[in-house]
């Protein structure tokens, strides 16, 4: 293809992911810059907020889709999807994925696709956002700007391709947040005309709702790649750099236990000890108990027996 034309098919995958896919160079980790040209304009979006002001309405909305979202990402993208540690009804695995698309973190084909590979090679050469092999920056928003981390690999998730709405929603993965825009700037509009105490318009709704709300999600989803593999305890001898880490486990609802996760990627419930928050997992566990999901992947008792074993021995290191 001409530059004229490479440069318009980089614009086109940000509406359909799957254009021109057979051009795509999946090997390329050069920089696109028509790529994330949308990841950079949701950031400078943000000081928008200079303009719109703020209210507590709009401030409290913006957390609170931060945790939805966080929870979809968590509990949905990432232990459902990636690693299947439960089960649930089509028509519920449909509005999660949906919830998780709202995050701009792209499709769920494509999300579990990533993450497996990643636990197969992660940290080696093969492994493309491991801050082992790219640095910190690489691993925390460069791995995403290249080629090579575009394509879905579906034959890693042949499992959830069968579903022609997860296919819909990870081709045209823009649809559902550009919706979210679109619908938060009409609230935004009615309660400023029907509840004008609350000081909230469309425009400050689509800011802080989505724009401010949205990056502080990515960047706190992505703290897992470049963080999480460097800051932190080491419980388990994993082959990878994988570490436990409280506060990222606090603001990812649980998946701060990485080293956890990767020593026993098939439970649904990351903290292995009592004291370990796993918002995620209680989350998970209320949504049992109303019948939305079942047979929730339980810690084996081998590996919990492993865990005090750990930690005894960690003790004793510490007292001697």
């Amino acid at each position: 293809m001409t530059r004229v034309q490479t440069w318009f098919v980089s614009i086109l995958r940000w509406f359909d992911t799957e254009a021109q896919s057979d051009h795509l160079d999946s090997d390329s980790r050069s920089f696109n810059i028509l790529r994330v040209l949308p990841f950079i304009a949701l950031h400078v979006l943000c000081l928008l907020a200079i303009f719109t002001g703020a209210s507590s309405f709009a401030i409290g909305f913006a957390v609170a889709f931060f945790f939805l979202r966080m929870f979809a990402i968590t509990g949905f993208y990432h232990r459902y999807f990636a690693h299947r540690t439960f089960r649930t009804g089509r028509a519920w695995q449909f509005v999660f994925a949906v919830l998780g698309c709202s995050a701009a973190q792209r499709g769920p084909l494509w999300w579990a696709a990533h993450h497996r590979h990643h636990h197969q090679y992660s940290d080696t050469p093969d492994d493309l956002h491991s801050p082992k092999q790219g640095g910190f920056w690489w691993s925390h928003v460069g791995w995403f700007t290249c080629d090579a981390g575009f394509q879905t690999q579906e034959h890693r998730v042949r499992d959830w391709a069968r579903f022609p709405e997860l296919r819909f929603l990870n081709r045209f993965d823009s649809l559902v947040p550009l919706s979210c825009i679109a619908l938060f700037y009409a609230l935004g509009e009615a309660l400023a005309a029907w509840a004008p105490g609350l000081g909230t318009t469309g425009p400050q709704l689509v800011v802080w709702g989505f724009f401010i709300s949205t990056v502080a999600l990515f960047h706190a989803t992505v703290s897992i790649n470049s963080l999480a593999h460097v800051w932190g305890s080491r419980r388990f001898d994993t082959e990878d750099d994988s570490r436990n880490n409280f506060w990222l486990a606090l603001i990812t609802l649980g998946e701060g236990w990485h080293n956890n996760h990767h020593r026993w990627p098939r439970s649904a419930r990351q903290g292995f000890r009592w004291y370990e928050v796993d918002m995620t997992y209680y989350l998970l566990a209320g949504l049992e108990k109303l019948g939305v999901i079942h047979d929730l992947n339980p810690v084996p008792e081998s590996i919990r027996q492993e865990t005090l074993e750990r930690d005894r021995q960690r003790q004793g290191r510490t007292t001697a």
